[in-house]
């Protein structure tokens, strides 16, 4: 039998605030035992890159990735000198997440078309091939710490994303959701993660032994708060009874983590992300899993 992988613990941050409510948040998430510090890139939300600065400085252990980027936003080339600057700048504790993007409305802000999802995954593609050849070419400057530049991660649901996180990156991301054409989610039940699960890892074949399997919390509900959790999430369930969905968390720190423990020998997901407004509430969920 193959022997269970470590959990790891990210937390994704998703507010703006000022320079000093930045270093104390991530300082307190490195308190807390989170592995990872994750900056979401949404507009209106902290812009990745010096965010991941301001996080390392402020920091000792942490990792710090891009939780993910809207890839079709950025330049291949120009994004490639962004990350290697920022592996630098971190002293090589950078992850870098890459995503297609999917809220159409944030596309018309920036006035860049949205094109189909075909579209977006080409940019995608075209974008690991860009930083994959840079970072391989010893001439190139600014050079990443990381060899080959730091470890990707790349998040998705559907058949195309999932056959190029598959190929290329070191952790596969499941949205647990599916997109709509309005750039809205709808989130998955159990069986259709299977589905996804099982899919990727026939594309994985030897590989599978070296890429963790990520999947993102959305709400961390004690039992106090269920009630008013459904009926926020409401509209977005499917037929499932909500414990049974991989993207929630639902009972008392120990009943969470026994389900995390569930979920890992179920799905295979042994790097957990919560978003920055679970934090605190997910941080006694740690220590019963450590």
């Amino acid at each position: 039998m193959t022997a269970q992988r470590e959990f790891r613990f990210g937390v994704n941050m998703v507010v703006p605030e000022s320079r000093q409510a930045w270093i104390a948040k991530c300082r307190r998430a490195e308190a807390q035992g989170y592995d990872v510090i994750g900056v979401a890139d949404h507009l209106g939300l902290p812009a990745p890159f010096p965010s991941i600065v301001l996080g390392a400085e402020a920091t000792e252990r942490v990792r710090l990735n891009t939780f993910v980027l809207n890839t079709p936003f950025y330049n291949p080339v120009l994004l490639a000198r962004d990350v290697a600057g920022v592996d630098q700048f971190t002293d090589g504790r950078v992850e870098l997440g890459l995503g297609a993007g999917y809220v159409r409305a944030e596309f018309e802000a920036a006035g860049i078309p949205f094109g189909t999802g075909g579209e977006r995954v080409a940019h995608l593609e075209n974008t690991v091939a860009t930083l994959r050849k840079l970072f391989a070419d010893p001439e190139y400057q600014p050079r990443p710490v990381q060899p080959g530049g730091p470890p990707l991660l790349i998040a998705g649901w559907g058949d195309r994303l999932l056959q190029l996180a598959a190929a290329y990156a070191d952790v596969v991301a499941f949205t647990g959701a599916a997109t709509t054409a309005e750039g809205g989610l709808r989130l998955a039940g159990a069986e259709d993660t299977i589905d996804r699960v099982e899919y990727v890892r026939k594309l994985l074949g030897d590989r599978g032994t070296d890429v963790e399997l990520n999947i993102l919390v959305q709400a961390v509900v004690p039992p106090s708060e269920r009630a008013a959790a459904l009926d926020k999430f409401g509209p977005l369930l499917p037929g499932d009874a909500p414990e049974e969905l991989p993207t929630l968390l639902f009972g008392t720190p120990a009943e969470m983590a026994e389900q995390l423990r569930e979920r890992r020998d179920r799905f295979g997901f042994s790097y957990i992300t919560v978003l920055e407004p679970n934090m605190d509430s997910f941080a006694p969920v740690i220590e019963h899993l450590r």
